[in-house]
């Protein structure tokens, strides 16, 4: 085919174009979730009619009750969509059956093993099978590695018949929500959509395009897929890299704080990472390690993706012994010292905890016999690997009685001024203390 031939366009997807442009479609989103749930509610914001689908009663009941249990999306406005009736939940496929458009917003974490666990994809695709029919549109958010798309979801969408690219369509675009965010939200955010071929691409393009501001075609799903991973491997391995930038220059004797805002004076070639407790929320923890296990199927050891993984998953440990020797500088140990940590969820002002350092850290130190509490106004309770905490209510109630506050979120409506007057002795693992022009010899920095 010359690059002046044009593709014919199949019926089916004339009809989808035709139906998107008018907002004339019923859209389903299964998994309601940190993904799903704000994506149901930009497409009805477009005018669609939106069935959300969860297996999980609690969130469907929530949904069509107008209750928000996303901080990203407020209660108003999904009442409002709820209310109108462009908006509803299910956790049955059946309901999905008259629908134009599918986006599947399911998780992907890992194994403990390390390997993908696809198990949600799989069910997904195999209940859809009952579903399908022509002039439909199938796009998968859920991150994943390379090759998923076309290798796992096509041959069980194919199995009945049907055919992708004629018949019905199938695109990956990846998700890029980054909880807690007002200036880009799922709106705004450019959409990357690559599908399984270029008509799949447009139909897809098309759908997303009544509600996104941006879309952004790729070639195939598999370039969508691996621009997912590049961006959060991006980040893992630049946070790996001040990580450990954070460890040689405590070895060092240097303030790692100084060093980096010293290198963030320079105002082209360079962009700031700060040192933290560990990684924390779904993708940036997860996804690089999607691509570094696709790569061992093809003999390949990505070495960057593995050694920052090693340097971030070991930094809790790293903070357990930072809390140590600052406790024995005040002559005491971690066994039985009364220690209060300072947020818990895995990024500041949300009350996402999913893969939170604050969970590896409080497990530690309760292991070493340290008398934990937490406070984080976000996250009311923690169950984490067969122990469970509440946070309390007020913790300048205990906090004069603490033997060392640990701060792990920093959430900005902590009440820093007065922690750093009250608190006896604080191990600040963000530098939250110094940035307020907060200091003292009781105040230790990682």
């Amino acid at each position: 085919m010359t690059a002046n031939q044009k593709i014919a366009m199949p019926p089916a997807a004339k009809s989808l174009l035709e139906r998107f442009a008018r907002s004339d479609a019923t859209i389903g989103v299964i998994g309601l979730g940190y993904v799903g749930l704000p994506l149901a509610v930009v497409l009805a914001d477009a005018g669609y009619k939106v069935i959300g689908l969860d297996a999980d009663p609690g969130k469907v009941n929530a949904v069509n009750e107008g209750r928000s249990y996303i901080e990203d999306v407020p209660t108003d406005v999904l009442a409002k969509h709820v209310d109108s009736g462009l908006l509803r939940a299910t956790t049955d496929y059946q309901d999905l059956r008259e629908v134009q458009g599918i986006s599947i917003c399911v998780p992907t974490p890992l194994r403990k093993t390390g390997d993908p666990d696809l198990s949600f994809i799989v069910s997904v695709a195999e209940s859809l099978k009952s579903i399908l029919h022509p002039e439909m549109v199938v796009v998968l958010e859920s991150t994943t590695y390379p090759g998923t798309t076309r290798e796992m979801v096509q041959p069980a969408l194919e199995s009945g018949g049907l055919i992708i690219g004629e018949d019905i369509f199938l695109a990956f675009s990846p998700e890029r929500v980054d909880p807690g965010r007002e200036d880009w939200t799922t709106v705004n955010t450019p959409k990357v959509i690559g599908g399984i071929t270029s008509i799949c691409t447009k139909v897809a393009g098309a759908m997303y395009g009544q509600a996104m501001e941006v879309v952004v075609e790729v070639s195939s799903t598999e370039v969508a897929e691996m621009a997912k991973l590049l961006e959060n491997t991006f980040r893992a391995v630049n946070i790996g890299l001040v990580n450990e930038l954070a460890l040689m220059c405590e070895r060092l004797g240097i303030d790692v704080w100084e060093v980096i805002e010293a290198a963030a004076s320079k105002p082209f070639g360079y962009m700031k990472f700060t040192p933290g407790p560990g990684l924390g929320g779904h993708c940036i923890p997860i996804d690089p390690l999607y691509l570094s296990w696709k790569l061992k199927s093809v003999k390949y050891n990505a070495r960057f993706i593995e050694l920052a993984s090693e340097i971030n998953t070991n930094m809790p440990r790293y903070v357990i012994q930072r809390v140590q020797s600052v406790l024995n500088e005040a002559e005491r140990s971690i066994k039985g010292s009364k220690i209060l940590v300072l947020g818990a969820a895995y990024k500041p002002d949300v009350s996402d905890v999913r893969e939170s350092p604050a969970l590896d850290v409080i497990g530690m130190l309760r292991e070493q016999g340290a008398q934990v509490q937490y406070y984080d106004p976000h996250v009311p309770d923690l169950d984490h690997e067969g122990w469970r905490m509440q946070s309390i209510g007020d913790p300048f109630d205990v906090l004069g009685d603490m033997d060392l506050v640990v701060l792990i979120t920093d959430h900005a409506d902590f009440e820093y001024g007065r922690i750093a007057k009250e608190a006896k002795l604080i191990f600040d693992t963000r530098n939250a203390f110094r940035t307020r022009e907060l200091s003292g010899e009781h105040i230790e920095t990682m």
